[in-house]
């Protein structure tokens, strides 16, 4: 078992994705891709490239235009906060550095007036953001039950009802009596593994027989609209992948235009299945991921778009 202080996390940059709620942002950021994707389509019409490069180019779009319309995602901001009150925090923010330059009492006195006044916009409009999203959360909840949705329904209650810390659950002796020394807990723990992962090997392991017949499986390159479906199958708010694309990025690009993305992520996925053909056979490989390239190994798309091509 690895020791705790011996383990690293590694952070991987998170786009701002709450800003795509904005009209403002939302509409720059379809344009900036639009452009990006045009730039795109017209490189691979003059070179010939491998399907590493082609994906490597799409990747690079994306997350350009994300870094470049959205930026990082700052961790103590509320994602409920809106581009209006982040652009009035950082006005308030100048506003406490002109106090601190103020070279005369007036101008002091003037600063500090100015940043009374700012900071109550900046808690108005807080105030008033905060309402606004505890209302969508209700009707987002009110829907859910409506639908039947439970997930749904519970994952709104949680965010609504604020933050909860479960009780510590107490670590038992193989009797149910409670253990409360440190030590003892850590080794009930080993113990508990122990016999857990370390189980002998069946006495009759079953005999699986090979299927005489193929399954009838359609191997047929996935077309625009099978690969738009399973775009929009991915939830937003997720982690994204390796590939550091955002769930949220990808279904705005495919409500953007209906030969953007998705001619694209026909041409990676058919490429990928061409791949996997010729390299093995797709019904007796033993591990299909090793002959997918590791930049394509289990990302946030071709996990979706893998469902169809298998």
């Amino acid at each position: 078992m690895t020791p705790l202080h011996s383990l690293t996390v590694s952070l991987t940059p998170l786009f701002n994705t709450a800003f795509l709620q904005d009209t403002d942002k939302l509409n720059e950021f379809k344009i900036a891709l639009n452009n990006r994707f045009q730039a795109l389509r017209d490189l691979l019409k003059e070179e010939e490239t491998t399907m590493e490069n082609n994906w490597k180019g799409i990747k690079e779009a994306l997350t350009s235009t994300c870094q470049e319309v959205l930026g990082l995602k700052k961790l103590h901001h509320k994602e409920w906060i809106s581009t209006e009150t982040l652009d009035k925090i950082k006005e308030r923010k100048n506003k406490k550095a002109a106090i601190n330059n103020s070279r005369t009492r007036a101008e002091k006195v003037q600063a500090q007036a100015e940043y009374i006044e700012a900071n109550k916009q900046v808690k108005r409009s807080i105030r008033a953001d905060k309402k606004k999203y505890v209302e969508e959360l209700a009707t987002t909840a009110e829907k859910a039950a409506r639908e039947g949705n439970m997930k749904q329904l519970h994952d709104t209650t949680k965010k609504l009802s604020g933050k909860y810390s479960k009780p510590e659950r107490l670590v038992r002796n193989t009797e149910g009596k409670p253990i409360t020394e440190i030590q003892q807990q850590r080794n009930r723990w080993v113990k508990h593994f122990e016999e857990l992962l370390n189980r002998p090997a069946p006495m009759n392991p079953p005999d699986i027989e090979a299927a005489h017949t193929d399954l009838p499986i359609d191997v047929n390159p996935p077309t625009t609209e099978e690969i738009r479906m399973a775009i929009r199958q991915i939830k937003n708010g997720k982690a994204a992948g390796p590939d550091n694309i955002p769930a949220e990025e990808l279904n705005t690009a495919v409500e953007q235009s209906r030969m953007g993305i998705c001619a694209y992520c026909l041409f990676i996925a058919c490429q990928l299945r061409q791949y996997l053909c010729t390299t093995h056979s797709m019904h007796q490989s033993e591990d299909p991921s090793k002959t997918i390239p590791s930049e394509l190994n289990f990302t946030s798309l071709h996990k979706q778009v893998a469902i169809r091509i298998q």
